[in-house]
């Protein structure tokens, strides 16, 4: 194709409209109206306009029945209804095409699918270049020489025969074969019973064509030969139905789709009404790089932060669409090309890096190679320990790490990482200590929206960049046939290795400047989340001395205990049974017990599970049985099993790992062991840390926030009465009992007293009336006027709980007392459910999350204090509102003097921060 070839673009309406209104968020504007939708389909009209086609069309579906509904009858016939929220976007988004002037296309008796076929088929055939804007699998069967597909909200292509195999195994000309065979569940086709992608594929392989696997079905072994037998009859039908007409009767042709000029009184009036500012702004020409915009924020538009408001709708600025385009890279196994990198290194202000390695267990991994980008779309891979037969000779580990020690551990270089932590460890165990790690692009996307989609460098690369990187069993295959990374050809190695530092370092050039736009997310991300990486870090390495002689004790008291539970249920059962089956277990108690099914499975099914035992626990002693015999069971098969086996042969410690980008709250989880969940309200549980132990000459020191998440919520509320009672020193439990229950508070009695410890912790956690009833045991209506008393008593706590909600529904999102956001997806849903779940969400997570704030403030200040005592102590667990240190005998009093202080001052809030701390030789006897 020249500059001059002429080029038609037919954009799939229906396809993009369904496609924004499921990836968005429920936008609307200020009157109130859905605006979701039509702000996707908006975005991808400008990043279209923006190529300037010669010609365009917008097609859409007509209304009524096509020839496919007269060929089968059940066509489509599982589709919902159009959602309201969806059928009030449709007559806009078109009010906006035509006023954009694009034409639009609605053929009565076929799907827009044929129009687009036969218009791109004319094109074709008149030497027109011809794109078709869709993100329908279907239009892959009219790829060709002059028909390609993009995917504007994603920035895929799929320009070539070649770019159709790759992405479905087939050739163009096999895709209605292999949609035949799979079916379509969204249009109700039914295809051969679990024939998927991979199986569909196969047989075009071998057999070439729909007609070839029906010929040679009879031969075809096993289930799936049988399924395939069974649909032979359909199969014909199926490829009509899924078959793109080409040769649809129209009034236009392609070439009188010209663009007519726009009708800006028109959309200025329109897209000021909606809120879209930012083409409001290109349409009155006040932004010079509209045109580039328009691109970006269909790349990154299912990210806006502004997608969860409700009177914003604009999105944030997005990367360049060169950010999707594939790099080059370079594979470095000679001296002067590491001399040459090494130069690029060091005159970079920063630069991104990764590790390959053997393991994903940071404290053993052995390192493979090294990867650098110090530009978009150009980095390297330095290879260090392929050793497949044949491999080429590698620069030697020594050496690449000499060389590159200078610029590693200058601080004054900024390092960039994704997940960066595992590649400090990696890194420091051989031998190199980098300074300067200055950004993680999965910590800028979780403090950016943590909701909005995983953290993981893939999901990332699609949702930001619009760019579908290489996976790692790409290269390494899975499961059984995978191949450690040191066994991967270089090639293929440099091209997944460099792709990695290369997007990592795009990434942080698209969500940096976002974050730098929400001034209080940038603090987090700068004063939290970035200095606790090298927190972590420390804490991961140094781990925890682990008993393994008192964890083989406690094990095996536990499976006596257990064979002892056995035993219990077979003579409650009168039978023998399986403790561990569901399927037993439920006909037991259901069928012959004849205990009620209180609690079903999502499928309607009678559930064994915790909570359903727990219902039916007072009305036959096996269900209290069954529970302590799983009780027992789980701890046995966590901790006291495992922990002795994962204690590293290196260091004689168990070494866990800590998630920052885990939970929405920004509260720290644990695993590798999972220590943040070793239950403490039971005898057993409490035994395990005593396991948890200090080396001879040291003490075990727990200090632990008291109540934080209370105290914060007198932060919030401002509430006098609350706030009076923490700054008194008071027990808050008995202070709020005799605020409920109008008595003196040394007059309250212990039952009052647990009515309103739950009643304080309840109503954190959004409990309703019938779930304080539950938890005390009395009536709703008596749990109903306890919840009325604390009101009327702490008003200031209504107040605070009623202007979250209102402030959830207008924002989209909560907030922390230092600016963190937790983005709440269903606060505006019409699901009274889900609706109901968002809004005790957002009254929560401004608690759960400052109190993650906070300790994560404390453990930074603790840790460059503890910097220049590190031969005398150190942290080795985090739980929780607790932090955990190993501390000199003689050093214990300085620590806790010292950590203390630095955790109370973690934060200024109304009522005082308080620290309960503990001492001894292990962590049960500390905590």
């Amino acid at each position: 194709m020249t500059d001059t070839t002429p080029r038609l673009v037919l954009i799939d309406g229906s396809s993009y409209l369904y496609r924004a209104f499921h990836a968005l968020p429920p936008l609307s504007n200020d009157a109130g109206e859905p605006t979701g939708a039509l702000f996707g389909v908006v975005n991808m009209l400008r990043a279209t306009l923006k190529e300037k086609p010669d010609y365009v069309s917008f097609v859409v579906d007509a209304p009524g029945k096509t020839f496919r509904d007269d060929l089968y009858a059940d066509y489509k016939a599982n589709r919902p209804p159009m959602p309201d929220e969806l059928r009030a976007q449709v007559q806009p988004m078109c009010d906006i095409v035509e006023a954009l002037g694009m034409p639009i296309l609605r053929v009565p008796g076929v799907e827009a699918d044929d129009v687009i076929g036969t218009l791109a088929q004319q094109a074709a055939a008149r030497g027109i270049e011809v794109t078709i804007s869709t993100s329908d699998k279907d239009f892959a069967q009219l790829v060709g020489p002059h028909v390609h597909l993009v995917n504007t909200m994603s920035g895929s292509r799929m320009d070539s025969e070649q770019a159709v195999v790759d992405k479905f195994g087939v050739r163009p000309d096999q895709i209605v074969d292999y949609l035949a065979l799979m079916g379509d569940a969204v249009d109700n086709v039914p295809g051969v019973t679990k024939c998927g992608p991979k199986t569909a594929a196969k047989w075009l392989g071998e057999y070439g064509s729909l007609d070839g696997v029906i010929e040679n079905a009879p031969g075809i072994k096993g289930k799936i030969g049988e399924n395939l037998r069974e649909a032979l009859d359909r199969l014909p039908l199926n490829r009509t139905l899924v078959t793109i007409k080409t040769d649809v009767a129209l009034d236009s042709t392609p070439t009188d789709l010209g663009l007519r000029a726009p009708d800006t009184d028109a959309l200025r009036v329109l897209y000021a009404r909606y809120g879209f500012k930012q083409a409001l702004r290109e349409l009155e020409g006040g932004d010079a790089a509209a045109d580039a915009q328009a691109s970006a924020e269909v790349a990154g538009m299912r990210n806006t932060a502004a997608g969860h408001a409700r009177s914003s709708t604009a999105a944030p600025e997005a990367p360049d669409p060169a950010l999707a385009a594939p790099g080059e890279y370079e594979c470095v196994t000679e001296p002067a090309q590491l001399e040459a990198w090494r130069t690029k290194l060091e005159a970079a202000g920063a630069f991104a890096f990764d590790c390959e390695t053997d393991s994903l267990d940071p404290m053993r991994a052995r390192l493979v190679g090294l990867s650098f980008a110090v530009s978009a779309g150009s980095a390297c891979y330095v290879p260090l320990a392929h050793d497949y037969p044949g491999a080429p000779a590698q620069l030697g580990m020594d050496v690449v790490l000499d060389a590159l020690r200078p610029v590693l551990a200058d601080a004054g270089t900024g390092k960039i990482g994704q997940h960066g932590k595992y590649d400090l460890h990696v890194l420091r165990r051989h031998g190199v200590d980098v300074q300067g790690y200055a950004d993680d692009t999965m910590l800028e996307s979780f403090v950016l929206n943590a909701t909005a989609t995983r953290h993981d460098m893939d999901s990332l690369a699609q949702r930001y960049l619009g760019y579908e990187t290489i996976k790692y069993a790409d290269v390494a295959g899975k499961g059984a046939k995978a191949i450690p990374f040191s066994q991967v050809a270089l090639d293929d190695a440099t091209r997944y290795a460099a792709e990695d530092a290369d997007v990592t370092l795009r990434l942080h050039q698209v969500l940096g400047p976002r974050l730098a736009e929400v001034p209080a997310l940038e603090q987090v991300y700068r004063d939290i989340e970035m200095p606790l990486v090298r927190v972590l870090e420390r804490i991961e390495a140094n781990g925890v001395m682990i008993d393994g002689d008192e964890l083989r004790r406690q094990s095996a008291d536990l499976g006596k205990r257990m064979l002892a539970a056995q035993q219990k249920a077979t003579e409650l059962a009168g039978r023998s049974f399986n403790l561990d089956s569901p399927k037993q277990l439920g006909a037991l108690l259901f069928d012959e017990l004849g205990l009620p099914a209180l609690v079903k499975t999502p499928k309607g099914q009678p559930s064994t599970n915790e909570e359903a035992l727990e219902a039916i626990a007072d009305q036959h002693e096996l269900p209290r049985v069954i529970l302590e015999y799983r009780g027992l069971n789980k701890l046995r098969n966590t901790y006291t099993e495992k922990l002795p086996e994962m204690v590293n042969p290196g260091t004689g410690r168990v070494h866990t790992s800590y998630h920052q980008a885990g939970a929405a709250t920004g509260r720290l989880a644990s695993s590798e062991p999972n220590l943040q969940n070793i239950p403490i309200r039971t005898d057993d549980g409490r035994r395990i840390r005593t396991a948890f132990v200090a080396p001879p000459g040291r003490r075990i020191v727990a200090c632990d926030y008291s109540q934080i998440e209370l105290r914060i919520m007198a932060h919030l509320s401002g509430d006098e009465g609350l706030v009076q009672a923490f700054a008194s020193g008071a027990d808050i439990h008995k202070a709020t009992a005799a605020e409920v229950f109008g008595k003196a508070i040394d007059a309250v009695e212990p039952n009052e007293r647990r009515a309103a410890k739950a009643i304080n912790f309840g109503l954190m956690y959004g409990m309703s009336a019938f779930g304080l009833a539950k938890q005390l045991g009395v009536s709703r209506g008596e749990a109903q006027d306890y919840i009325a008393l604390y009101f009327g008593r702490y008003p200031g706590v209504r107040d605070f709980m009623d202007r979250t909600r209102a402030q959830a529904r207008e924002q989209g999102y909560v907030e922390t007392v230092f600016g963190r956001r937790l983005y709440l997806e269903h606060i505006g849903a019409r699901n009274q459910g889900l609706r109901a779940g968002a809004e005790r969400a957002a009254i929560n997570a401004p608690m759960q999350g400052t109190a993650a704030d906070i300790i994560k403030r404390a453990m930074i200040d603790i840790h460059g204090w503890l910097e220049g005592h590190a031969e005398r102590a150190l942290t080795v667990l985090q739980v929780h509102d607790e932090l955990v240190f190993e501390v000199d005998e003689g050093f214990v009093e300085t620590l806790l003097d010292e950590v203390t202080r630095r955790m109370c001052r973690a934060a200024e809030l109304r009522v005082p921060l308080v620290v309960d701390s503990g001492v001894g030789m292990n962590w049960e006897e500390a905590h």
